[in-house]
């Protein structure tokens, strides 16, 4: 099996990514993943490469009220650091506040904030990816932020726009940087094309020509090591935003570190292909194994709940294996560890890695759509005449992932 890179050595500055205070020797971020990217996958993904490792969003109106579901999201293990939260909302007041908790408690050391969401529930409320559209509510929010945040740096993460005809994130970026974010990160998609078709990279580079003084990160079908050095090289931009390619690949970001000291000068591409993984399968059980003793952890140890929730990754962890039908459904009804060992005893280890049939695209990609909007949204950029108090309800609803 080739063995994938733990932890980058030194670096050249080239692709070091810097937001605020914060330096990574390695530019990449993990994207939020609602349902996905709690303590337990964090922790599992760091142990295998480097980067900056962000949190599930939060509601803000969820942590200004202390619910403990968003106490316990928010919670980081002592080996994570940088600490990264990332937020949305809709209310300028409660997204301050919720910032101004996260400071004042010492809870982060990065908080990102979320305008990307395509979830209809989300943007029928003005919410999301919906939300940049009203320039000056964004604007104030973005605004709100920065002053609550201090020294903590605050990113946004976008997309390009509601659909073809309603585009945002030029003036949206714009305002962001003159609000005094650390970062912008855009999904080269607009909402109402949801995670169908190709991302737009071209929108990425037009970003990263547009704004110059602070860091852009590209986001958006990266499903290898080789397409993050590509998005860079292609779009110029200063470091990736990785989401569904790292699904039931966690060892992703050993290769992007392989791939990422390659580009620098500091590995040959020959070193970086062999650093690269091609895990046969008990690699892959050896990882889903380690990534369910992690959620038993972060659910208290609450074995029950931490199989419950590993079923959800099974299909992408075994993505190109040839594992039977009857053993994906077992491992799919899973209840216990003891109970995985058995049906992983059941399974072939020197299965060999499957190639391209373990590549590519991960997750549902769904399809084009009309977004769902309130009603007279697209009517004006401004936020005159909106109902904040219905826009509000998004916050309650929650949102989705956005994790391209």
């Amino acid at each position: 099996m080739s063995a994938t890179l733990t932890a980058p050595g030194p670096r050249t500055d080239e692709h070091r990514l810097r937001i605020g205070p914060i330096e990574l020797d390695v530019p990449v971020v993990l994207a939020p993943m609602a349902g996905i990217t709690n303590t337990a996958f964090r922790r599992l993904c760091r142990e295998y490469g480097a980067g900056l490792y962000v949190s599930e969003m939060i509601t803000s109106r969820a942590l200004v009220e202390r619910t403990p579901a968003s106490l316990r999201l928010i919670k980081h293990h002592e080996s994570e650091t940088p600490r990264s939260i990332q937020l949305y909302g809709v209310d300028p007041r409660t997204v301050s506040e919720a910032v101004r908790f996260l400071v004042d408690e010492d809870l982060a050391d990065h908080i990102d904030l979320n305008f990307g969401c395509p979830v209809p529930k989300v943007t029928r409320k003005g919410g999301g990816s919906a939300l940049p559209w009203k320039s000056d509510l964004f604007r104030a929010i973005v605004e709100g932020a920065v002053n609550a945040a201090g020294a903590i740096p605050l990113t946004v993460k976008m997309r390009k726009g509601i659909d073809a005809d309603h585009l945002t994130y030029l003036d949206a970026a714009k305002a962001a940087e003159q609000a005094g974010v650390a970062a912008i990160a855009l999904h080269g998609r607009t909402a109402g094309e949801f995670y169908s078709g190709q991302a737009d990279w071209s929108s990425i580079a037009a970003l990263k020509e547009a704004v110059t003084s602070v860091p852009i990160l590209g986001n958006g079908d990266i499903w290898s090591a080789a397409d993050a050095i590509r998005m860079v090289r292609e779009t110029g931009c200063d470091g990736v935003v990785v989401g569904r390619g790292c699904l039931g690949r966690p060892w992703l970001f050993g290769d992007l570190v392989a791939a990422f000291r390659a580009e620098a000068g500091e590995l040959s591409r020959d070193e970086a292909e062999a650093a690269t993984a091609k895990p046969p399968l008990g690699f892959v059980m050896d990882a889903m194994r380690r990534h369910t003793v992690l959620l038993v952890d972060f659910f208290d140890d609450d074995e029950d709940r931490a199989c419950r929730d590993i079923r959800k990754h099974v299909a992408w962890y075994f993505k190109g294996y040839g594992v039977g039908g009857d053993t994906r459904r077992a491992l799919a009804a899973v209840e216990s560890l003891a109970q995985m060992d058995e049906i992983f005893a059941t399974m072939d280890a020197s299965m060999p890695y499957p190639g391209e049939g373990a590549e590519g695209q991960r997750g549902r990609a769904g399809s084009p759509k009309r977004v769902a909007l309130p009603d007279g949204w697209l009517n004006s950029r401004t936020s005159d005449g909106v109902d904040f108090a219905e826009m509000a309800e998004a916050e309650r609803i929650g949102a989705g992932v956005d994790g391209g």
